[in-house]
This record gives structure tokens, sequence and C-alpha cells, in this order.
């Protein structure tokens, strides 16, 4: 028996993509849908099968990267109204963005294994829809992961065990530094040359480091094994960007020879939560999709700045 969202690949014969999306013969810009996730958790204002005609009328983009918390029931008939809505506006599916099934670092066997057995489904999802990878978390084990000595071994052999079962789809996994152990580019460094396998890469995210570590040197341990970037924008609401120069970032990852998806994942006016006080009040909801749609438009604004040609 299938376990919950798990797809029986014999209800695809005949139906499947000959093989995932090849790589974009020149620098394209793709959305990460959760560039809108504060408009979609708090404001209820779209849906998942709405994304492509949004992408493409308010950003005029052509490529969007999925959220699997986005999707509503992933059934044979909600994944083809997706495909529809897909080609009915021009958008191309990039990936999907595979978040809580499990750790695939946990310490214990079985349960590391059961995470990359729980990333099967979304394989089967994203090449059904004609992806080129998912984006995956490593995690981590004990706390104090900085001298945990077996931690990239134990993850190597989880996401050895996902690539063989990606591989008669055609399909990349990825891993984003994505918190924690996984935001060590060292870590993430040692990952790749234990698995040591071509469709095994990083999606190097521009904001997500450790406390005290550098944006741009994080960026630059990453770039080698990179599939995509995630440029992150993160807007005051003055339309000035923090953290980091962006256009620098974005100067630097044009100059390491990186060609492929840019995608934005933006936010603005994002208050960050204090420790020990209560979150910030939400903005309205009105106001919170204005904020959202700003934010990607400023990225974008700032992609095509630093990366000629790119579309």
């Amino acid at each position: 028996m299938l376990g919950a969202m798990e797809i029986d690949r014999r209800l695809f014969s005949g139906m499947l993509p000959a093989a995932a999306m090849p790589a974009p013969a020149r620098d394209q810009i793709s959305l990460a849908a959760w560039s809108l996730s504060r408009s979609f958790f708090q404001a209820k204002r779209w849906t998942n099968l709405e994304l492509p005609r949004i992408v493409r009328e308010e950003f005029g983009i052509g490529a969007l990267e999925f959220v699997n918390q986005f999707f509503e029931n992933p059934s044979m008939r909600y994944l083809n109204q997706l495909r529809k809505n897909g080609a009915q506006h021009g958008v191309k599916f990039v990936r999907i963005m595979v978040d809580d099934e499990g750790n695939m670092a946990a310490v214990d066997r079985k349960e590391r294994m059961e995470a990359a057995v729980a990333h099967r489904k979304w394989v089967d999802i994203a090449h059904y829809l004609g992806c080129r990878d998912i984006r995956c978390n490593m995690r981590g084990g004990p706390p104090d992961w900085k001298h945990d000595a077996d931690l990239t071994k134990r993850a190597g052999e989880s996401f050895r065990d996902l690539l063989d079962y990606s591989k008669a789809s055609g399909l990349d996994i990825v891993i984003e530094n994505h918190g924690g152990s996984s935001s060590d580019p060292g870590v993430l460094s040692r990952l790749m040359k234990e698995v040591n396998d071509p469709r095994f890469g990083t999606l190097p995210d521009f904001g997500n480091v450790n406390p005290g570590d550098d944006h741009y040197s994080a960026m630059r341990q990453l770039l080698p094994w990179a599939k995509g970037v995630s440029v992150k924008g993160m807007w005051k609401l003055d339309k000035t960007h923090q953290e980091y120069d962006l256009d620098k970032m974005i100067g630097m990852v044009r100059d390491s020879g990186f060609h492929g998806y840019w995608g934005i994942e933006s936010s603005m006016g994002n208050q960050r939560r204090v420790p020990g006080q209560p979150p910030p009040p939400a903005p309205p909801a009105d106001e919170l999709w204005r904020l959202d749609l700003e934010g990607v438009r400023l990225t974008k604004a700032a992609i095509v700045k630093g990366v000629p040609g790119a579309v």
C-alpha cells in the first residue's frame, strides 16, 4: 500500500516527460514561491494552482520554483491542472523545494532512511511536472553538529539512496544552505565530495549563513557545485537592502562563471522577531500582498541590472 501522498508510478505509464527539464541555454530568472509565503500563510491570497498565472502576469517571469508546503492535494487531477496552467501561461517548472520530510542526517539509521524514502514522492511529482530537481535539507544530528565527525557520512548514505531512486527520472537532487549544519559551507562541501555524484549539487542561498559567517565567503565555497542560486532579497520598507550588498553578491556569482536559473527569494518589510518578545503584528492582508509583490520586483530589477541578458 502506498504511503500518504505516495505516487504509484504505474499511473504514470506513458505519461511521464521523457526526461527532466534540461539546463537553460542562457541565464534565466525564476521565482521561488517562498517569496510570496506571507501572503499565502497569513493573507490566504493565492493557491499553488494560481502561481503560473501570478508569475507571468505580475512579474513577467517564465520559470517557477515550487515549495511542497503550498501543494494542497497533489492527486493526478491536481497535477494535470498545474501542468495545464503552466503551459497556458508559458511558465516552466524548475524545482520543488522540499521541507518537513525528515532528518537526512539523523544519528538513527532507520530515521534517516525513512526520510530518504519520504522524499521519493516529491521526486515523482517533480518528474511529472517536468522539473529539473528537488531541493532538500540536510539537517543534522546532535545539537553540537560542529563536532559531529560522522555527520556527512550519515547524510551521504541517505542522499545516495535518494539519488539512486531518482536516477530513472533524470532529476537532480540539490541541497540549500538552510540552517545549522547545512548552512556551514565546509559541511556541504565535504558532503558533495562524500557523495561525488554529478546529479548532486548545491542551491547556494545568498542570505542563509550561520551567525558570524561571511555571506560572500560562504557563497564562494558553495558555487562549485551550484545547480542554481537563490537570490535572497531582504528589503527594508525604504527599498534599501539589508545584511549584505546584493549587487556585489550578484556580481560575484556572475563573475564566477555561473550560468543557469537565478531564483528570486525575496521579502520586504519583514521584521525579525526579538528573542523574548512577542512577534510584531502582521500587516493587513492587502499590505502583505503588496509587500510580497514589491520585494519580488526589486529583486528582479537587481538581477536584470547585474546579469546582462538574463530573462
